[in-house]
Order: C-alpha cells, then sequence, then structure tokens
C-alpha cells in the first residue's frame, strides 16, 4: 500500500506528478535542472471518479475498472522511473471512498508506485504553490481559485506563502449530479445551484472577502474551460481571464440552450460538457460571494505544485518540518524535554535501521517528529494523553503530510506508551505495519529510558536486533542504581512478548 517517499536527490534526473482528481486523471513528467523543471509529458483522461461515487461511499465497478485502466497506461509510461520519483495524490472522490485500501492497493500495483490520500487544505496549499511559481515576481496578495471535480480549494497568500486555506465540498462533478442530473438547464435548476453554492461558501465568505486579496487567479480543467469558452465568444472585450459580465452571459447562455446535449460552444470539448453547467454554477457562486470582478487563469495547478513540493523537500525547507515545530508550539511541547528523546530514539535507530530494514525512505523523519508530538495530548488531558495525541494528530490539517503519513504519526502516538495497541497497528497498510510497529518500540524505548525528564541523564545504550529478538546493553551498574527504569523495562518486556518480541536487557 503506502511506501514513504525517497529522497530524490540521489535519484534520476526525471520525476512526475500523478492528480486522481474527482472528474479526470492527470499525469506530468519533468526533466530536473538545478532547481527547476521543464514538462517533457503530459497525460490526461476524464475518468469521471466521482461521478462513479455511490450512495454507500463505494466505487460502482465500471468506474474502478475505468480508473485502474487509465493508472495502467499512466504506469507504462512511469515504468522506468524509480521509486522516490513519483508523487501521486488522490483528492475530493478519493477522500470520500469507504474502505479504500483495496481500490488503492490495486491502483498502486498498476500504477507501479504509491499513492497518497491528501486532504482538502494540503490540496489547497499545493495548488497555490503551483500557481505562484507560474507567475511573475511580485508582492501583491493573490487570491487563487481552483475547482474540481468534488471540492472548490480557496487559498489566500502572497509570494509563496499560503495565508489562508480552505476546501468546500462542491465541484463540476458533484455540482452537476445535485441540479443537472437529467440535462436539463433553465433558469430554476441555475438558480438553484448557485443558491446551494451560496449557502456553502457561507461559512468562508467574510473571511476571504476581508483577506486584503488584490489579484485573483484560476486554476484547474473547469475554470480554464469556462475561460476558453468566453474568450471565443469575445464576451470579455479586451479584459484578460474571466470577468462578472462574460461569466454571467455564459449563464445566459446555457439557460437558453436549455439541455446540456444543446450546447454548441466554440471551445467546449465534448468529453467537458457533461459537468460545464455544474462548473458556471461552482464558478458563479465564488464570484458573487467574493465579489471578483475579473479573475485571471493560471495553466499551473495540482500537479506542478506537487513536483515543486518533492524539489523543495530536496533542496529546502521540508514544510512538514515548520508544521510540526506549529504543532509544538500550539500544544506547548516540552521542547528540552523531547530534544532528549529525540536523541536517544536517534541513536537506537541508527543502530537498528539496516537489520530492520528501516534504512530507505522517510522512517527516521517520521520516528524523530514522533519524538516531538508524543506529549501533545497533554494539553487535553493527563489522562489517557496518548490517545488524545493520536486524535489530535490523526485529525489536524497538517501541511505537507498526507494523510496515511498521519495515521503514522498517529499510530506512533498512541503507542508510545502503556498499553500496546498492536491493533492499530494490524490497520495500517501491510507493507509499513511491521516497520511501523518497530519504530513505535524505538519510541517507547526512548520515552521510558527518559522518564525522569532529568536535564542531567545521559543515556548510553547499545542495541542489537535479531527478527523479533532486542538485546540492550546498558553500561555496568546502570541498571543497579537506576531501578525505575529498570522496572519499566521489565514490564516493557511482558508488553511486547505478546507480538512474539523478546526484549532482554542487561
Amino acid at each position: 500500500m503506502l511506501r514513504f517517499i525517497t529522497n530524490i536527490a540521489n535519484l534520476t534526473d526525471t520525476v512526475a506528478a500523478v492528480d486522481l482528481g474527482s472528474n479526470s486523471f492527470h499525469m506530468i513528467v519533468c526533466k530536473v535542472d538545478n532547481g527547476n523543471f521543464q514538462v517533457m509529458d503530459r497525460l490526461r483522461e476524464m475518468v469521471r471518479l466521482g461521478a462513479g461515487l455511490q450512495e454507500n461511499k463505494e466505487l460502482t465497478p465500471e468506474t474502478e475498472a475505468r480508473a485502474l485502466d487509465c493508472l495502467g497506461r499512466f504506469g507504462q509510461r512511469l515504468k522506468s522511473l524509480p521509486p522516490g520519483s513519483v508523487r501521486a495524490v488522490g483528492t475530493s472522490a478519493l477522500r470520500q471512498v469507504r474502505n479504500s485500501t483495496r481500490f488503492l492497493a490495486e491502483a498502486e500495483t498498476v500504477l507501479g508506485h504509491p499513492i497518497e490520500i491528501i486532504a482538502g487544505r494540503e490540496e489547497a496549499r499545493l495548488v497555490y504553490l503551483g500557481v505562484a511559481h507560474g507567475l511573475a515576481a511580485g508582492n501583491e496578495r493573490r487570491l487563487v481559485i481552483d475547482i474540481g471535480g468534488g471540492s472548490t480549494e480557496l487559498i489566500v497568500g502572497d509570494g509563496f506563502l499560503p495565508r489562508r486555506t480552505e476546501s468546500i465540498h462542491m465541484g463540476c462533478v458533484n455540482m452537476t449530479r445535485w441540479h443537472f442530473s437529467d440535462g436539463v438547464i433553465s433558469s430554476e435548476t441555475m438558480r438553484a445551484a448557485e443558491l446551494a453554492g451560496a449557502l456553502e461558501m457561507l461559512p468562508v465568505k467574510q473571511e476571504f472577502r476581508s483577506a486584503g486579496w488584490e489579484l485573483a487567479l484560476g486554476a484547474s480543467g473547469t475554470i480554464r474551460a469556462i475561460n476558453k469558452v468566453i474568450r471565443a465568444a469575445g464576451w470579455n472585450g479586451e479584459q484578460e481571464g474571466i470577468t462578472y459580465q462574460g461569466l454571467k452571459k455564459l449563464r445566459d447562455v446555457l439557460i437558453d440552450a436549455g439541455h446540456l446535449d444543446n450546447l454548441q460552444l466554440e471551445g467546449l470539448s465534448n468529453e467537458r460538457r457533461a459537468v460545464f453547467a455544474g462548473g458556471v454554477a461552482v464558478l458563479r457562486s465564488v464570484f458573487k460571494a467574493l465579489n471578483i470582478n475579473q479573475l485571471r487563469v493560471s495553466d499551473k495547478a495540482l500537479r506542478e505544485g506537487l513536483i515543486y513540493e518533492m524539489l523543495g523537500r530536496t533542496r529546502y525547507e521540508d514544510v512538514r518540518e515548520s508544521t510540526v515545530r506549529a504543532l509544538c508550539r500550539r500544544y506547548d511541547v516540552d521542547m528540552e524535554h523531547a530534544s532528549h528523546v529525540e536523541a536517544t530514539a536517534r541513536s537506537l535507530f541508527e543502530q537498528v535501521a539496516d537489520d530492520w530494514q528501516l534504512r530507505e525512505g522517510e522512517y527516521i523523519d517520521m520516528l524523530c517528529w514522533s519524538t516531538r508530538l508524543h506529549e501533545v495530548g497533554l494539553t487535553v488531558s493527563h489522562s489517557q494523553f496518548h490517545k488524545h495525541g493520536a486524535y489530535l494528530i490523526a485529525n489536524s490539517d497538517m501541511q505537507g503530510f498526507s494523510r496515511q503519513e498521519q495515521r503514522v504519526l498517529s499510530a506512533l502516538i498512541r503507542g508510545h506508551r502503556r498499553k500496546f495497541p498492536f491493533d492499530v497497528f494490524n490497520e495500517l497498510p501491510q507493507d509499513i505495519s511491521l516497520p511501523t510497529l518497530r519504530l513505535c518500540i524505538l519510541l517507547r524505548l526512548s520515552v521510558l529510558l527518559h522518564r525522569a525528564r532529568s536535564a542531567k541523564t545521559r543515556i548510553e545504550v547499545r542495541i542489537g536486533v535479531d527478527g523479533n529478538c532486542i538485546q540492550l546493553r546498558f553500561p555496568e551498574h546502570w541498571l543497579t542504581t537506576h531501578t525505575l527504569p529498570h522496572e519499566e523495562l521489565k514490564q516493557e518486556a511482558r508488553q511486547l512478548v505478546a507480538r512474539d518480541f523478546d526484549l532482554q536487557f542487561s
């Protein structure tokens, strides 16, 4: 299932990004040169994943087959790229699929690379990253809008930094399903769709109106299609992008057509026609809610954001590091204590990484982040704080982290003390269940050895592993002079034996 992404700095100079959207699947393949990239290949297929999502939140067999066929074709293009050089993400539709583990496992097999599901605000951040890199340098504050099949992302930022991000549960696919499922476009159906969009925008309307943006930009296939039609018809005059008046004219033309099958608009493709009215209703709702008069159109979006994110993780600071620091500040983590636990965890990891096959990927990062975050639950209550912390990490908006990565961090925090929750690790994807459990053992031992929270305590311990056998060796007389950790190690050995781990110490 999930495999942690390895560092691309030591890999090929070709990278790729795959976007499994609710309407279309996209892929770009890029050549990297000195921190910049050039797109070498683009593929796009209209899969309509969101339209195949049933009321029980399962995909129809026909939709699954269509998606897997598409990913198989993408996989043929990507088969020469090594692990870590491809980042594939699922968005709104896959966020909603119930028990998506089986489908994702099949999808990863045919694609040949891991697939992450990202949260709405993380999608918004990546969209902004892609759009911002496509702009000329400037200090103006920008509003970025991305209308997908199942959600609309709103971002306000300046430079390359998003300041506000939001994901609204409306897109061209679900808006079409809700109001234009029979293909009829009338003033009544359009008005109902726009009212539904206004209600979705209501909770964020004032926040984004007052955010001080000076320039509005639109990304996504829906917005580009609308722009293409309006430009071909000349409804904007000499103005660039999509104007309020041009969008109103398009709305009136759709109503006059009366039915999706009657749409004969220059610039509108046959595959886009089925969800076009829903996309126009969504964009009109956003225009009206945020008082937009003109929207410039960007040719960059989520896929380019993924590429820049990959490059940033190797050449600049990983945004996940700043996210962890922000969480530590928010929950008033004792950073001095966390640093002691982290130092011990790093030492233990380095000693067992080869024998436990933890060297590849981002296992060391996950372990270190968990040492810094393992006490965030104390902000709720000391009682069961490991459970509170696991919940906070699993359900927070964490910039840079996929949902799977948050599940791993949550599992580590949940398991760092008290009874070992083996069921939590069994619920993780099979290929990372055992490695994550092993990380948790290292975290538990590190936390246990620093239970006294003394800044003067120096832990010098050697560790060796042989499969599930773990041997700790302390300096002479250390265990006899540290009776509390000695007793806790005995209790820990009893905990681990339930999972057939043999902890020995001397």
